[in-house]
C-alpha cells in the first residue's frame, strides 16, 4: 500500500532484524517511511504507511530514485566497503541528515578496542559522512542480547550444556528493541543532529551468567563448560574466522573488568533499558522452538 503522505525517512537494511523493527516503530508513530529493498519481494507485510523501493548499496546509482524527496536516511551498512564513498556522496546530494548504525569502536574499554574489520569500515563511513557536511547521528550499540539465541539456542534446546570460550568475560547485552526504538526516535524527532550515542544494556554479566539466565527463562537447567579458544576458532567457518578472532580477542581483553555500561537508552527513551533477563523471558519460545503466540 502506498502512503498518502510522501515519505520523509528512508530505511536501508529494511528487511533485516533492526531495520524492520525501526520501520514498525516509525509506522506506529505515524511517520511516512520508504523501505529500501535489495531483492524483489523481500520487504513483505509492511505497515500501510510504508512504501517500498528497489535499491542496492553496491550499485549506488540505483539509490537516486529511493532518495528523491527524503530528508533523513537510516544507513545500515550490509555490503562490501568498495562503494561506501559513492553511496555517501549520493546521500549528500539528496538528503539533510544520516543516522548511521555503527559500533562503539571509539569507546575506551578493552572489549571495544580490539582490531576489527567491521570497526574499520564504520570508522571510514563516519569519516566520509563528516567530510560531506551532512548532519549526522551516530548510534553505537554494543553486544546485542539476541546473540545469545544465535550462539547458545541450539545447546539450550538440546542437552543444556553450553560450551563456549571465556565464560568469565563480562558484557552488557543491549536489547534489540531498545536499539530499534532509539534509532526510530533519532530519525523522526528533532534535536539529534550531531548526536553520538553508545547503547548498552543496564548490567554487566559474564557469559556464563547470561547462559544460565537464558536457561532459567525457559525453565531448563544450563551448565556452562569452558571451551578452549583454539577449539572455538577451529569450529568457525573459514569466512567467519576474522569475526571469531575479533570476539576471542575482545573477550580475553575484558577478563577481570566489568563491562562498559551507559545510561544512554534511559536518557533517550525516558525509561530504563530492558534487562537481559527480560529479553530472554520475552524470547523463551525461540529458545525452546515452540511456536510464538499472538
Amino acid at each position: 500500500m502506498t502512503p498518502t503522505t510522501s515519505p520523509s525517512v528512508l530505511v536501508t537494511g529494511a528487511t533485516g532484524r533492526i531495520g524492520r523493527a525501526v520501520i514498525d516503530r516509525l509506522a506506529r508513530a505515524g511517520v511516512p517511511v520508504r523501505a529500501l529493498e535489495h531483492r524483489p519481494g523481500t520487504a513483505r507485510n509492511l505497515p500501510g504507511n510504508v512504501s517500498v523501493v528497489r535499491g542496492d548499496l553496491t550499485v549506488p546509482e540505483t539509490l537516486d530514485a529511493a532518495l528523491r524527496g527524503i530528508r533523513t536516511v537510516l544507513l545500515v551498512w550490509a555490503a562490501p566497503p568498495d562503494t561506501a564513498g559513492a553511496v555517501v556522496a549520493r546521500l549528500a546530494a539528496h538528503v539533510r541528515r544520516v543516522v548511521l548504525l555503527s559500533a562503539p569502536h571509539r569507546t575506551d574499554h578493552p572489549f571495544f578496542r580490539q582490531p576489527n574489520p567491521a570497526a574499520t569500515l564504520f570508522a571510514e563511513l563516519e569519516r566520509l559522512i563528516a567530510a560531506t557536511g551532512l548532519e549526522s547521528t551516530i548510534v553505537r550499540p554494543g553486544m546485542f542480547a539476541s546473540n545469545a539465541l544465535a550462539w547458545w539456542g541450539g545447546a539450550i534446546r538440546g542437552d543444556g550444556v553450553v560450551r563456549w570460550p571465556y565464560g568469565d568475560a563480562e558484557t552488557a547485552p543491549v536489547d534489540d528493541r531498545d536499539v530499534a526504538e532509539v534509532l526510530a526516535r533519532t530519525l523522526h524527532e528533532d534535536g539529534h543532529a550531531g548526536g553520538d550515542y553508545v547503547l548498552t544494556g543496564p548490567e554487566s554479566l559474564s557469559q556464563a551468567e547470561q547462559a544460565r539466565i537464558a536457561g532459567e527463562a525457559v525453565g531448563r537447567p544450563v551448565r556452562f563448560e569452558e571451551m578452549p579458544p583454539g577449539e572455538f576458532r577451529s569450529q568457525a567457518p573459514e569466512a567467519a574466522r576474522p569475526a571469531a578472532d575479533m570476539l576471542l580477542a575482545a573477550w580475553k581483553a575484558t577478563l577481570g573488568r566489568p563491562a562498559y555500561v551507559t545510561t544512554t537508552v534511559a536518557g533517550l527513551l525516558g525509561s530504563p533499558p530492558r534487562t537481559f533477563r527480560r529479553w530472554a523471558t520475552d524470547h523463551a519460545a525461540a529458545f525452546t522452538g515452540a511456536p510464538r503466540r499472538g
